[in-house]
């Protein structure tokens, strides 16, 4: 049920942030982040411009895939984010605004690394099926590589809220327990691939 509702205000909010969406040619840019693209993880982008010196960033990504022995990094996640360009729009420094949100499923995860504070370890036993929501602030630089190719670098912080339910194996078995965390610290990392028309 807490799902549907959280399916249900994204798609809101979505349909709300549409109109504010002006389509222009030499105003619109697309883009794939490759590190999402490393992870096996489908994503793009779409920039449009809402000023002189601002855009509008509309991010999602998505990985359906359970690898060998079971594994899982299935999720999905949109993030919308308002640029403010320092120079011009797609040249240089840019300070954003993101919000994110999206769901997940987790487990059979065996690495000494920390994702979103959680030590990844603790994915070898267990399974994490929920949903978050956040926000944050970022920097980024855009390089210009051609007329219509950029690459650009961005880093954000910020807070995130989730809510899980934890399973003790990866494929199977009751549900242990359902819990919330807050979490503050990096909310977005992006090498983005960039074509602007």
């Amino acid at each position: 049920m807490r799902q549907k509702k959280f399916r249900f205000t994204l798609v809101v909010a979505i349909i709300l942030l549409l109109p504010t969406i002006g389509v222009k040619a030499q105003n619109v840019a697309i883009k794939t982040n490759l590190l999402y693209d490393a992870t096996a993880t489908f994503n793009g982008g779409v920039e449009f411009t809402m000023g002189k010196k601002w855009t509008m960033d509309l991010s999602a990504n998505y990985n359906p895939f359970t690898f060998s022995d079971n594994k899982k990094w299935k999720h999905w996640m949109v993030q919308p984010e308002a640029r403010y360009w320092f120079c011009e729009k797609w040249n240089g420094h840019f300070f954003g605004v993101h919000a994110n949100g999206g769901q997940y499923n987790v487990g059979n995860l065996n690495s000494s690394l920390k994702f979103l504070g959680v030590n990844l370890k603790k994915l070898k036993d267990n399974r994490y099926e929920g949903w978050f929501l956040g926000g944050g602030v970022s920097y980024g630089y855009s390089w210009m590589l051609s007329k219509h190719w950029n690459f650009e670098a961005e880093i954000g912080v910020g807070y995130a809220y989730f809510d899980y339910d934890k399973y003790k194996c990866e494929k199977c078995s009751d549900k242990l327990s359902e819990d919330k965390k807050s979490y503050v610290g990096p909310t977005k990392a992006a090498l983005n691939l960039v074509y602007i028309f």
